[in-house]
């Protein structure tokens, strides 16, 4: 009999050194790509990627990559540098700067890993990667600092400082030991605040064990620096302290200050914290066993761009041997995971960019995909692929690709529940380039303090580059004068997630990326609004059966659509003044799943002409 397998989760951090010069004018802008070979395969699955760092050579990232370590298992692993030439998340379309092949267990044995970058046609290039072992922990670390009469670095201006926090290898507790250190790895990086020689920083948390790997006492490097547009970064100065000794003195003055010390031994300024607190947060697991329920709705793209659904190039088509198009892919990879956190399984479904029945005219923005104003309610993924594939055959595909009615539509759910016992999920599929784009970002701007998370998944070749400026993960989302709360948008692009026919490694990788982001979103709404989980409790209702939401299943029994949000709020996509949901017929019938007549699909003109306002 076989023992337990051995699995503890791995926080890994990188940096390099004298990276290739890829741009004329500047230096390269990198990033770094994580990819784990697949079991028994040759193929490599990206599984993450760090922030893009502006004209450096020698970066220092400061998101950390979180792998599952397996003792059993021989885990390949291959970080590649790209210098990012354009907003595409392709990286064909980006310069190659380098790679590093080798296992977790050779990042976790060594700890701290340096080797020369391969590929790069530069001997000098290194790489280097910590690894720690990520130590389960609830503590949470708060700081408010600013910055006082700091050194003016520009010639021009003020300088534009910003703060980073590193610590040590070696577990040294005093500044007459900083010597014994041969390495110092970032922890955290701050925003910068521009043209102030007193900045105050944003409120930022840092995870305990991420700070100072669970000992306050351990002496921590703080390093103060003037933003260059060039990478050129001006050092203004740096001082060590533990975490213990600032939060004493907060605790005895209500401040603590430290001075800066510049390359030149003097003074450069002084930072002074306002603010350092300790506390226990509850995770993802503590709120959904408190209670709290993930509602899961779909919206889908029906513009022309799509192309006739009776045409096996269509993204739209409905395979006659059950094969998931890129839609269904989306909606299976993403639901049924989702699905395990919604008591009642009943999810609306949305659609966009269409003509509906019996009139077919006016496009709709935000219309129920079972074309039933009363009746917005899919029972499960089965309920949601079938109300899709009946949609599909009855709409006339048209434009334009609007996202704002959608998310404004769900947002106005979430704003009527807000008490943390449920939480919003959107998954928005789409084929192409967002036509209210500033609405849109004004809409998810306004989304950002509901509990509420917007997932966008792009399917097929078109060019989303655009898109990744609402996946605003380095920065928060601005339009004008507003700017969002948190980061609630993860966007993807489906190809870079299919693996040939593989269907399940395909709806594995997607459902793994899209859904990275949600539980730590979930959290963070709630500590801003200061909601603690509820205690423990345990759900009465029955289990699905294991693969019941997969592609060819059933309903989930006979559950009647509820037609109201959980608490009794009615759901909001019935029109101001209770005029029926647009779509449904007279009496609330359900719409015929064909066209009459069995014509051809509606979605160009006579000639091939495509409808005004189609994509």
């Amino acid at each position: 009999m076989s023992g337990p397998s051995l699995t503890s989760r791995v926080e890994i951090s990188v940096s390099c050194r004298n990276l290739p010069d890829r741009d004329v004018t500047s230096k390269s802008d990198p990033q770094c790509v994580l990819f784990l070979r697949q079991p028994g395969t040759s193929n490599f699955q990206e599984i993450g990627r760090t922030e893009k760092l502006n004209n450096t050579l020698d970066p220092e990232f400061s998101h950390r990559f979180i792998v599952d370590f397996m003792f059993e298992e021989r885990q390949l692993v291959k970080f590649q540098i790209y210098d990012l030439d354009s907003p595409s998340a392709r990286l064909s379309e980006h310069d190659f700067l380098g790679e590093l092949e080798t296992s977790i267990g050779e990042l976790v044995s060594r700890r701290r890993f340096e080797t020369t970058l391969s590929k790069t046609g530069h001997k000098k290039s290194t790489i280097i990667i910590t690894c720690f072992e990520l130590q389960e922990c609830k503590q949470i670390v708060s700081f408010i600092a600013e910055g006082k009469k700091l050194d003016k670095k520009d010639f021009l201006g003020k300088s534009d400082p910003y703060l980073e926090i590193y610590q040590p290898m070696e577990e040294i507790t005093s500044e007459n030991e900083v010597n014994k250190v041969r390495h110092w790895t970032l922890v955290h990086r701050t925003e910068v605040i521009k043209n102030n020689l007193n900045p105050r920083w944003a409120k930022f948390l840092v995870p305990l064990n991420r700070l100072c790997r669970g000992n306050r006492q351990l002496l921590l490097r703080f390093d103060c620096h003037d933003y260059d547009s060039d990478g050129s970064h001006d050092f203004i100065g740096s001082f060590y302290s533990s975490l213990e000794s600032l939060e004493q003195e907060v605790a005895r003055s209500r401040s603590a200050q430290r001075t800066l010390i510049s390359k030149k031994k003097k003074s450069a300024g002084t930072i002074v914290f306002s603010q350092i607190g300790i506390e226990t947060i509850d995770s993802f697991v503590d709120y959904i066993q408190g209670g709290t329920e993930l509602h899961f709705t779909v919206a889908i793209d029906f513009t022309g761009s799509n192309g006739d659904p009776r045409d096996p190039r269509s993204l739209h088509h409905v395979s006659a041997d059950g094969r998931p198009n890129q839609y269904e892919l989306a909606i299976i990879s993403v639901g049924e995971i989702v699905q395990d956190y919604d008591s009642d399984k009943q999810f609306p479904g949305l659609g966009f960019g269409a003509l509906l029945p019996p009139m077919f005219s006016g496009v709709q923005d935000a219309f129920s995909l079972t074309l039933q104003s009363e009746n917005p309610y899919c029972a499960g993924m089965p309920g949601l692929l079938a109300a899709y594939r009946s949609c599909i055959r009855a709409v006339r595909l048209y434009g334009p690709t609007n996202f704002s009615p959608v998310i404004n539509h769900v947002a106005s759910m979430a704003a009527a529940h807000q008490t943390g016992a449920q939480y919003f999920v959107l998954l928005i599929i789409t084929d192409g380039i967002i036509t209210d784009f500033e609405k849109t970002k004004q809409a998810i701007i306004k989304a950002s303090s509901l509990p509420m998370s917007i997932i966008i998944v792009g399917v097929g070749d078109e060019d989303f580059s655009a898109m990744e400026e609402l996946d605003s993960d380095d920065k928060r989302l601005r339009c004008g004068s507003m700017i969002a709360e948190r980061d609630v948008v993860q966007f993807v692009p489906l190809r870079r997630f299919i693996q040939g026919g593989n269907i399940d490694r395909s709806r594995y990788a997607l459902a793994k990326e899209v859904l990275a982001e949600l539980p730590n979103q979930v959290c963070e709404w709630m500590r801003r609004r200061g909601i603690r989980a509820g205690p423990p409790r345990v759900r009465n209702d029955a289990p699905s059966a294991a693969g019941g939401a997969g592609i060819s299943g059933g309903f989930f029994g006979d559950a009647s659509y509820p037609g109201v949000q959980p608490g009794s709020a009615p759901y909001p996509g019935a029109q101001s003044g209770g005029a029926p949901y647009p779509g449904a017929q007279p009496g609330g019938a359900p719409y015929p799943g064909a066209q009459p007549g069995g014509g051809p699909y509606p979605v160009a003109q006579q000639g091939g002409a495509p409808y005004p306002g189609g994509q």
